[in-house]
């Protein structure tokens, strides 16, 4: 299971963006790397080309580069950063018993709603 997850709104730790705020747009497992929106932006050079109505689309484009997952953590509901950690609930669905990982906070040991 993975701490951080699309959608998260997590703060980055370090690197030249330290201290923002912003949620997970998508999360690359492969390379251990997310895309945090508004954070890590580059300038990407496209070549010109025509959409299907026929306007011209190209130029220079600022995006989110990926960042490396170790270098953001994920926010409470307080607004603090925290550390995430996996707890392992028994659960019951249709009358048998399942076991279910949900994510907590280390800080408080309460699971992470979002």
């Amino acid at each position: 299971m993975a701490k951080i997850k699309k959608g998260d709104l997590v703060q980055v730790i370090a690197g030249r963006d330290k201290g923002l705020q912003g949620h997970v747009l998508k999360v690359i497992p492969a390379a251990d790397r997310v895309i945090v929106e508004g954070v890590g932006r580059v300038k990407k050079h496209v070549r010109a080309g025509q959409n299907a109505q026929g306007a011209v689309t190209g130029g220079i484009e600022t995006i989110e580069a990926p960042i490396h997952v170790s270098n953001v953590m994920l926010v409470a509901k307080d607004g603090k950063p925290v550390r995430v950690g996996h707890r392992e609930v028994e659960v019951e669905r249709d009358g048998k018993k399942k076991i279910k990982r949900e994510r907590i906070g280390r800080r408080g040991g309460k699971e992470i709603e979002l």
